[in-house]
């Protein structure tokens, strides 16, 4: 692997990629500690200290900002108005009918998709930004000593809502720039330098809070945990396709094999995402209507660390799952498409027997993989119960799932341009 990489950084045109890269990440790590005009970076400081304790609320979204938001910086949004509208997007393309057919239409309907998704990211941008700055001005964000704003008129609150709705712009545009001139999908390496950047502040909060013998088991169980989460995220089920042999013209086409491989966690990240966002309203309600009884009475099972909010969790997840694979994997589109092209899985006749195959072997593969969504989520809130760390532990739930990931995306992309080159790549060993 080091041979590799040795290779990789003597090849110029990868050399290139990998510095314009690494350029783009430090630019956008800048962004994300850079403030925001009309902040007391001072008074956010303890303020962001404070509300990083116990404080459930936004641990989300500050996970996809890299500890932007609570800094109220230029980035503060950082890629999550975008996640949310390609999620948007998404799901819309299943219920209307002019999404789905821009969907079929090849390169252009893509395009197309991609620019309504842009437009949809700054919408949300402009929503998202207002709330969090009037938030922080009447002090439902954070509780501080001081005001957490130098003035809190409209000019100056507007210039900030600007400048966030600015800064997730300019976000998609350093992300675009990584996919066409870097290394990787441009969006998913952000995401993974947002979610890595906080992981050595957890680390040396512990070591800090739990010393030596904590902090080693927390190392230790980190490694395992993404040892795991690597195996799994690798394993498919591929069925096999047969393709019958056809003339067109005087030439012969088809007669060959494939396969459709099945992941075991099609669904990725997304049903954690949705079962977070979820379980958040209800914590929301009770620090936006503090004085309402019945929410008071309720708290106690909100907390990440009661075994009643940890099995809700696991059942929204191993729900969302199940939701997911079925809007984003079409057994019967896959069927017509490998009937349309003399396609069939040997065993099985065409058509309906094959759209039942597929479906029976997607719902079986599905059940391990939303289960160990589930369980991989389940690991900061069972750490919380067991080292009280579950705050600080990095190596689990959303964050260890985007890392590995997006690790692995990104290796075999480079793996892919070094065998091109007739290299060893970082998997050859």
């Amino acid at each position: 692997m080091l041979t590799a990489f040795a290779r990789t950084v003597r090849t110029p045109d990868l050399r290139k990629k990998l510095l314009f890269t690494l350029f783009i990440v430090v630019v956008f790590r800048v962004g994300q500690n850079l403030p925001a005009p009309n902040v007391n970076v001072r008074a956010v400081k303890e303020a962001s200290d404070a509300a990083k304790e116990g404080n459930e609320l936004y641990g989300l979204l500050d996970l996809f900002s890299g500890g932007a938001l609570l800094k109220l910086s230029v980035f503060a949004l950082g890629v999550y108005p975008y996640i949310t509208a390609s999620i948007i997007l998404q799901l819309l393309t299943v219920v209307i009918p002019r999404l789905e057919a821009l969907k079929k239409e090849g390169q252009s309907g893509t395009t197309k998709i991609t620019q309504y998704t842009r437009y949809l990211t700054v919408g949300l941008a402009i929503l998202q930004a207002a709330s969090i700055v009037a938030m922080a001005s009447s002090g439902q964000l954070f509780r501080s000593s001081g005001d957490v704003l130098h003035d809190e008129g409209i000019l100056p609150i507007a210039t900030m809502v600007v400048c966030m709705v600015a800064g997730t712009a300019v976000t998609m545009w350093l992300g675009e720039l990584v996919t066409e001139r870097g290394v990787g999908n441009g969006m998913s390496i952000l995401i993974f330098t947002q979610v890595v950047a906080v992981f050595p502040g957890q680390l040396w909060g512990i070591y800090k809070t739990k010393h030596g013998f904590v902090f080693t088991l927390v190392i230790i169980v980190g490694l395992a945990i993404m040892a795991g989460v690597v195996f799994v995220e690798q394993a498919q089920r591929r069925i096999p396709v047969q393709y019958a042999k056809r003339m067109v013209g005087r030439r012969m086409y088809g007669g060959t094999s494939t396969y459709i491989p099945l992941k075991v966690n099609q669904a990725g990240i997304i049903p954690v995402i949705f079962a977070s966002s979820l379980l958040y309203l209800p914590v929301l309600a009770t620090q936006l209507w503090p004085d309402v009884k019945w929410l008071q009475r309720v708290q106690p099972y909100l907390q990440q660390a009661n075994p009643w909010h940890m099995a809700v969790f696991f059942v929204l997840i191993v729900f969302f799952t199940y939701f997911y694979v079925a809007i984003t994997f079409n057994p019967t589109e896959v069927s017509d498409n490998m009937r349309k092209y003399g396609g069939f899985v040997p065993g099985v006749r065409p058509g309906r027997p094959t759209v039942e195959y597929l479906d029976h072997v997607l719902t079986r593969i599905t059940t391990p993989g939303a289960v160990y969504l589930g369980l991989v989520a389940l690991i900061p809130m069972v750490s919380l119960a067991l080292l009280d760390v579950g705050d600080q532990f990095p190596f689990g739930g959303t964050a260890i799932l985007i890392v590995v990931g997006v690790g692995l995306d990104t290796v075999k992309q480079i793996e892919s341009q070094l065998q091109q080159r007739n290299y060893e790549g970082f998997l050859s060993g």
